[in-house]
């Protein structure tokens, strides 16, 4: 599981020219399952999202968390993460987890975050998606299970 995690003053996601998610600051956390992947993942990876200290305190330093600070989440499925540019021009997606079992781990990710008692917002799964942001920093940081074990 990947986590690209963007620091935002504001971002949101449209389908079909109609905005589903939208946030002020926090995080745009974009989101994609590798096929290995399982639903024993998610709280570490969730926890490590909302605990990752990179908002800053009064002296400036990155010392405080989403949660510390009461900031937003908008949360959009995106397959991409896993894409493999290794060999010839086009991307292969053959790490990416199949649509329906990656259907369910995001909505069960979301779930988790909900838990947390932060907002939380979201995109559509297997939507096209205009996902919009202003990068805080700008801070973009990536997540990836593999690296957590």
């Amino acid at each position: 599981m990947r986590m690209l995690i963007q620091r935002v003053r504001r971002a949101s996601v449209e389908v079909e020219n109609r905005t589903v998610g939208k946030i002020n600051r926090g995080f745009l956390v974009l989101v994609g399952f590798n096929k290995e992947d399982t639903e024993a993942l998610l709280p570490k990876m969730v926890d490590k999202c909302l605990n990752l200290r990179i908002f800053e305190d009064e002296q400036g330093k990155m010392n405080l968390s989403l949660l510390d600070f009461k900031g937003e989440l908008l949360i959009v499925s995106q397959f991409t993460l896993y894409a493999n540019c290794k060999k010839g021009r086009r991307p292969s997606f053959d790490n990416s987890m199949p649509p329906i079992e990656a259907e369910r781990l995001y909505a069960l990710t979301l779930e988790q975050f909900h838990r947390s008692g932060v907002k939380v917002e979201s995109g559509v799964f297997a939507a096209r998606m205009n996902v919009s942001l202003v990068n805080d920093g700008p801070v973009t940081i990536m997540i990836d299970s593999d690296e957590l074990n």
